[in-house]
């Protein structure tokens, strides 16, 4: 391949990346494979099986589109009865505690 392309390294490297794009498959595991949910998420969400991924979009989604962000610290989320629902009925959720409190509505399998 270095012959072809005189040994840039930009060229080798972007026809290796469609090379191995090719016979890479796309495999949901990690945090994008579909879990299922507990109850009070799937009521929020709408299905009963999602990723954490999903589930993080749909609640920014909804903080967004209910303004429920505090204007003075974008930070810190203010909690309806729908995200009280999620997040143990605390009124006030700081952005960086949402993924830990969304945790518990995905029981481990085993």
């Amino acid at each position: 391949m270095s012959r072809v392309f005189g040994g840039c390294r930009v060229l080798t490297a972007a026809a290796k990346a469609e090379a191995a794009g090719e016979t890479a498959k796309k495999v949901n595991s990690g945090l994008l494979k579909r879990l299922p949910v507990s109850p009070a998420m799937k009521k929020f969400v709408g299905a009963s099986e999602t990723s954490r991924p999903e589930a993080m979009k749909k609640i920014w989604d909804y903080v967004k589109l209910n303004q429920l962000q505090n204007p003075a610290d974008k930070r810190e989320i203010r909690c309806d009865d729908k995200l009280k629902s999620i997040f143990d009925g605390r009124d006030k959720v700081g952005m960086f505690e949402v993924s830990r409190l969304i945790s518990s509505h995905f029981p481990k399998s085993k």
